[in-house]
């Protein structure tokens, strides 16, 4: 009976939720030191900043908890001033959202219904697929080329009832990066009917050539949206800050469906602190490039495969024997993500931590492997 009546509960959702699984997010080191009994577990497995916040970040989120008992500025205005001019754009063209996630959500809230398409590449983002199919709209996933998005096969997937293609840059698990020819190429071969989301989660950490955001391109695009957080090289996950920058009326139809009050008032102070702490950025993508280089040195040396990334993890090929090795590492202290969820059941996926967690990781690798 029990089972009947968890069965009939989910016959009960909207038939696109029915087929979701919920997303499942790394392993906390709490759990893993009570499951496995051990302790100074590291966890490279969820891209966060081994640094963490910006001290101004900080200092600033303590200059506003007096105040917790109030609601936030719903609107966010400091915040939008400040990325307004960052991006050289009018403040009417920012969407703050609980994560860049959140903006995410609302484009195919927006945009999308049962009769219409969305894109999006192999190996790309799991909350993409979630946002699609939560509303019943149609997933057209398309094969990727050499771990990354194939925007040729993309473009030629475009018909008259697509509405939404989600491109990541950099990719999340992959790391693969397009440079900004390729970007413009597409979005400016894109009908005008055809909401175009460039998610830029992993932006201060690229290095490669070529590569430029397409922020600028926001201008000449009514239905371009870039995305943005301030999880990932701001050192902010926990607070849950990000925002979208697209044409002013695409804006307003995503602030239409936003729920009021989504980012908290220790985010937007931290958020609009960290964006003032350049050197803390520095930092960060610094400490991220030596890191990335030691790894990939080390698989090298040991014949591990990897994924040339630009973000701040890198995927390793690891055969049959992915799912064994992220057990032993587990019993060892060390969290990393598994990506068979995402169809690439043979690699694991590292964050980039400090040196200490990087070396923790490689010698339990080597003991294993």
């Amino acid at each position: 009976m029990a089972n009947e009546t968890y069965q009939a509960l989910i016959n009960l959702a909207a038939p696109g939720v029915q087929s979701l699984r919920p997303y499942v997010g790394g392993m906390p080191l709490e759990e893993l030191e009570r499951k496995y009994g051990v302790t100074n577990a590291v966890k490279l497995a969820s891209n966060e900043n081994p640094l963490g916040p910006s001290p101004n970040a900080i200092s600033a989120m303590k200059d506003v908890m007096g105040d917790l008992g109030l609601y936030p500025d719903g609107n966010g205005f400091y915040l939008k001033q400040r990325l307004a001019d960052l991006h050289n754009v009018d403040m009417s063209q920012i969407t703050l959202g609980n994560g860049s996630n959140d903006i995410l959500e609302l484009v195919a809230r927006s945009f999308l219904t049962e009769n219409t398409d969305a894109i999006y590449s192999q190996y790309a983002f799991l909350v993409y697929a979630l946002a699609v199919k939560a509303v019943n709209a149609n997933a057209i996933v398309v094969p990727a080329r050499d771990w990354g998005h194939d925007l040729d096969a993309m473009l030629n997937a475009v018909t008259d009832s697509t509405r939404v293609v989600f491109l990541a840059n950099p990719n999340n698990p992959t790391g693969t990066c397009l440079p900004a020819s390729a970007i413009e190429s597409f979005v400016s071969a894109v009908s005008d009917d055809v909401i175009v989301v460039v998610d830029e989660a992993y932006h201060e950490y690229v290095e490669m050539p070529g590569y430029e955001s397409a922020m600028d391109l926001v201008e000449h695009h009514p239905n371009l949206v870039v995305t943005r957080t301030f999880s990932k090289a701001y050192g902010l996950a926990g607070l849950r800050i990000g925002y979208g920058v697209s044409h002013p009326a695409v804006s307003n139809v995503l602030n239409r469906v936003r729920q009021p009050f989504n980012v908290n008032s220790l985010a937007l102070a931290a958020a609009d602190a960290a964006l003032q702490d350049q050197d803390h950025i520095n930092k960060s993508v610094e400490l991220n490039r030596t890191g990335m280089q030691f790894l990939c040195e080390q698989f090298s040396e040991m014949g591990i495969k990897y994924i040339p990334s630009s973000g701040n993890f890198v995927c390793v090929e690891l055969g049959a024997r992915a799912a064994e090795i992220n057990e032993e590492l587990l019993k060892r202290g060390v969290i990393v993500r598994p990506v068979d969820n995402y169809g690439m059941p043979h690699h694991l996926r590292i964050t980039i931590g400090n040196n200490e967690q990087n070396t923790r990781f490689i010698n339990s690798l080597k003991e294993i492997i």
